[in-house]
């Protein structure tokens, strides 16, 4: 079995990269690097560092790999900055993934596996279901359901069988720490350990489940081997949402680190977020999940491991107007 793993050297790609090799898969890893790091992939995975974008690379890859199947999870998630970075943000998300459903179509891919994200159903009345029609609020949102009607229609038409999976505020060891855009559980611990403010935006009543990405990736990674998921699309997280502020009293108490919160303007975004997973519990007989504060005090040892990382400025902002200021910087 041969595994096209893209964004392999990221968050959630790299545990699912490891699930795939101890389950006997040779798996070949597409990523750029721009929010990854090649220390996180296996070292049993065939690394090639470039982009979905290069749609001539990912031709070549196609040719000489052969793949059996292919795991998307390439992308630059970040909800809220994706307002100001529509074009960048529809080229990699959008495009990118329209050169790999090609690739797949043309060289017969057994599935196509897609992560998707909650981003799809907007401010829709949590729990967010399946069959609820997604309604995003975000270009992020946008582009990761066009590419769900994408793959439904390749399927239609084609033939090409897919999963697709709704995950949502996934964290865990792996996490760029150092990214200030988006995944408040790095940008929080980054913040404590480098003696700083925990920035919340708004009041920090937002509601999210946050979900620990042992809850996420083997099923993820296992989904070709229950052929109930095929054609499906499934949300994926915890069960249990939590206040922006909650979490970060569960982090402070995580790393015994304790820093003031700094609250900022309150920035255009979905007030409550959380998902029904009824569907996912039964096709893949899911019974638990982590807790939060066992996710937490996991992920808190490794970042200590690791270590804070300084916060890089996204440099291609195409829109200024409305940008919070925090952003800015």
């Amino acid at each position: 079995m041969v595994s096209l793993v893209t964004g392999g050297a990221g968050f959630i790609g790299a545990h699912v990269t490891n699930e795939l090799i101890q389950s006997g898969h040779k798996v070949v890893v597409l990523d750029d690097l721009s929010g990854g790091f090649e220390d996180h992939v296996n070292e049993k995975a065939i690394f090639i560092k470039g982009s979905v974008t290069d749609n001539h690379l990912v031709q070549e890859l196609f040719k000489e790999h052969q793949f059996n199947y292919v795991y998307h999870l390439a992308a630059y998630a970040a909800e809220g900055l994706s307002h100001f970075i529509r074009r960048f943000n529809y080229d990699n998300n959008l495009m990118g993934s329209i050169n790999l459903i090609n690739e797949s179509i043309k060289h017969k891919v057994e599935r196509f596996v897609f992560t998707s994200s909650i981003a799809v159903y907007g401010a829709l009345e949590p729990p967010m279901k399946e069959d609820m029609h997604p309604q995003p609020e975000d270009p992020y949102g946008v582009a990761k359901y066009a590419v769900e009607l994408d793959l439904k229609t390749a399927h239609e038409m084609f033939g090409l069988n897919y999963t697709i999976f709704r995950p949502h505020n996934v964290y865990g060891d792996y996490q760029n720490i150092g990214d200030k855009y988006r995944n408040v559980v790095g940008i929080f611990m980054n913040q404590l350990m480098q003696g700083k403010s925990l920035s919340v935006f708004g009041d920090g009543k937002q509601t999210r489940a946050f979900s620990y990405i042992g809850d996420v990736a083997p099923y993820i990674a296992n989904c070709i081997n229950v052929p109930e998921s095929e054609n499906e699309i499934f949300n994926l997280g915890a069960d249990q949402e939590y206040t922006v502020l909650e979490l970060a009293e569960a982090i402070q108490k995580a790393m015994d680190l304790n820093q003031p919160i700094m609250h900022l303007d309150a920035r255009n975004e979905v007030v409550h977020a959380h998902a029904d997973h009824s569907k996912a519990k039964e096709v893949f007989s899911i019974t638990e999940f982590t807790s939060l504060i066992d996710g937490i005090k996991k992920m808190a040892d490794w970042a200590e491991v690791v270590g804070s990382r300084a916060s890089s400025k996204f440099e291609n902002i195409e829109i200024t107007e409305k940008l919070p200021p925090f952003w800015s910087e």
